[in-house]
């Protein structure tokens, strides 16, 4: 399988498990919200596949789950609820927090490159948009966002002072229950905050619950370099990697479930 099939295919057996559980029961169940997060789901995929893919995920919110998703796909980004932009350039140059709000905010940023691209994607289809000096505050930037109204809020991930990597004390925060993107160039920290911070922290947490020889046998990842994440719940990473493994490889070490078979047999 491609990257991109291992994703989809992780993603479908979710979706059948939520179905499963729905056609079992007639009772209304009590959702326990679960983060997904997804690295380019849409790489490689025709336009039909990408409609395809987006129902899915509605279909996840609709279960009660909620979406990060690391997206360059003009399409994805505009359909996204909530979008955080990151840069302004790549490697050292990257990892602030350039813009943050919704698509529709985001595009009047001045200085967004994704601000730009989302201009340049209406404009190819009719659609002119004007952007002056008070339209540039739509968009949150990092410097302004702890004064910001709004900025915080109740259900939401609060990463606090993000330092992993190329991270430059970033803050942000991620409503649950909703559909978000991170974008930005490459190498401005997308992957960083969302699989180092984000799904290492949520994981690390998990396995500290955990009897002392459980621990022992699953070793968590390092503590990232943050100063707090709040609100953060069960978390799924679906990344862009490919499936092929080594000469020592398996079906349990290629498909992730060794950890949790190790952990069935501690128990």
């Amino acid at each position: 399988l491609s990257g991109g099939e291992a994703q989809r295919l992780k993603l479908a057996g979710f979706l059948a498990e939520a179905a499963k559980a729905k056609a079992s029961s007639k009772q209304t169940l009590a959702k326990k919200g679960v983060l997904f997060l997804f690295d380019e789901p849409t790489t490689g995929l025709h336009f039909d596949d990408i409609a395809k893919l987006m129902r899915a995920m509605r279909r996840l919110l609709e279960d009660g789950n909620s979406l990060i998703v690391i997206e360059h796909n003009l399409d994805v980004i505009r359909a996204s609820d909530w979008l955080i932009d990151l840069g302004p350039e790549g490697g050292d140059a990257g990892g602030l927090l350039v813009a943050e709000g919704t698509p529709e905010d985001v595009r009047l940023h001045p200085t967004s490159h994704t601000g730009k691209a989302l201009r340049d994607y209406a404009a190819s289809m009719g659609v002119v948009y004007e952007i002056g000096e008070v339209k540039a505050s739509a968009g949150l930037i990092a410097a302004e966002s702890a004064a910001m109204p709004g900025a915080s809020y109740a259900g939401a991930i609060q990463i606090v002072n993000a330092k992993e990597h190329n991270l430059k004390n970033l803050s942000v925060n991620i409503p649950r229950g909703k559909f978000n993107v991170i974008t930005g160039v490459s190498g401005s920290g997308k992957s960083t905050l969302a699989f180092d911070i984000l799904f290492n922290e949520g994981q690390r947490r998990y396995l500290e619950s955990l009897n002392a020889y459980a621990r022992s046998i699953v070793q968590p990842a390092g503590r990232p370099e943050v100063d707090a994440v709040y609100g953060i719940p069960p978390t799924v990473a679906i990344e862009q990697r490919l499936s092929r493994g080594g000469r020592k490889s398996t079906v349990g070490t290629t498909t992730e479930v060794w950890h949790f078979l190790r952990l069935l047999y501690v128990k």
